[in-house]
């Protein structure tokens, strides 16, 4: 490892380092912050989210689809335009997984919304 490729591993650990120390610096201030408008820190992380796991269902369910309809797409259409030539095609997995993942945040979006509603 000689020249630029040092780098990597020293700008590595500086940026973990920073993060480390900034996620954990903003959290105190947060907390102080909280402490002198007179609000309660431990109260904010007490509250239950009653749809968390909905949305990762969802998410989940919608990145099984995405990845699932990239293959099947990749397998038959994409390769009859290439003439029946193995070669991937990352793009379409990857678009395929962050548009059905955003649709199952979407539709878990959608039956919040109604529940928050109707309540």
């Amino acid at each position: 490892m000689n020249g630029p490729e040092i780098l990597i591993p020293i700008t590595l650990f500086i940026c973990f380092f920073a993060m480390v120390f900034s996620l954990r610096y903003f959290s105190n201030r947060e907390r102080m912050s909280m402490i002198q408008n007179g609000m309660d820190p431990g109260l904010q992380k007490s509250q239950p989210q009653p749809f968390v796991i909905l949305k990762w269902a969802l998410l989940l369910m919608g990145a099984g689809i995405g990845l699932f309809t990239a293959y099947i797409l990749d397998n038959t259409v994409l390769n009859q335009a290439n003439g029946f030539q193995n070669n991937e095609n990352p793009a379409v997995y990857f678009a395929l997984i962050g548009i059905f993942g955003g649709l199952g945040l979407f539709i878990s979006y959608i039956i919040e919304k109604k529940e928050t509603i109707s309540k």
